[in-house]
């Protein structure tokens, strides 16, 4: 069984990117019990969802009001996708969460651990972001959260905290996201199969799975 390279593009905002993500999770360790040994890579790429949020970050629950016609609708978007996320084993807390985060410096994160870390702490590290995001309401925008949630994946928290306080690989992150946005992908969750085969939103681990086996044997 050829090799299997997935490219997931993502904000860790991005509450269907959470789900999207969990499904993948689903229908990897499914393609790997059908084909035992396979090799599965999954390459982590940016997406700023809301590129004008200021490195502080901003109110959450008002920009979305604002948003979605008011609380009433915010409230209807809300509920569906606690629906579409309880499958997916997620329980939305989004009460929690106050600030709108700038996701530069997380997505700086993602990007040096993918480069200097192996794959399992990779994928440790973006569940754990999402998870603080969207079931603690932690900062995520906030280098210092972010040391804390890397130093809880087994990272070194000091080494986190240096490279987080320079400026390093931020214009590779806003150049791989320009690099989406260039090849027409205007929403996330966003998966490529083998540089071939593209599917988008958080799509049912079976449909994945689907996408894997055609973008293998096709």
């Amino acid at each position: 069984m050829n090799a299997l390279t997935i490219d997931f593009v993502s904000d860790v905002v991005c509450p269907w990117c959470f789900i999207g993500k969990r499904h993948l999770d689903r229908a990897i360790a499914q393609w790997q019990e059908q084909h035992p040994g396979a090799e599965v890579t999954v390459r982590w790429h940016p997406f700023f969802l809301n590129p004008d949020t200021p490195e502080a970050g901003e109110p959450y629950r008002p920009f979305l009001e604002k948003k979605f016609g008011g609380p009433q609708g915010l409230a209807e978007v809300w509920q569906r996708v606690r629906d579409a996320g309880a499958p997916a084993g997620i329980a939305f807390a989004f009460e929690k969460i106050e600030l709108r985060a700038n996701t530069l410096a997380a997505h700086r994160l993602i990007h040096h651990t993918q480069a200097t870390q192996d794959a399992a702490t990779t994928a440790r590290l973006a569940e754990a972001l999402f998870a603080a995001q969207f079931l603690e309401g932690r900062h995520v925008g906030d280098r210092t959260v972010l040391v804390q949630i890397a130093a809880e994946c087994g990272m070194d928290a000091a080494a986190v905290k240096a490279y987080l306080d320079s400026d390093a690989d931020a214009a590779d992150v806003r150049e791989d996201a320009e690099q989406s946005r260039r090849m027409g992908i205007s929403g996330v969750p966003f998966f490529v199969f083998n540089e071939k085969l593209a599917a988008s939103g958080a799509q049912p681990p079976e449909a994945l799975l689907g996408a894997m086996r055609q973008a293998v044997e096709g």
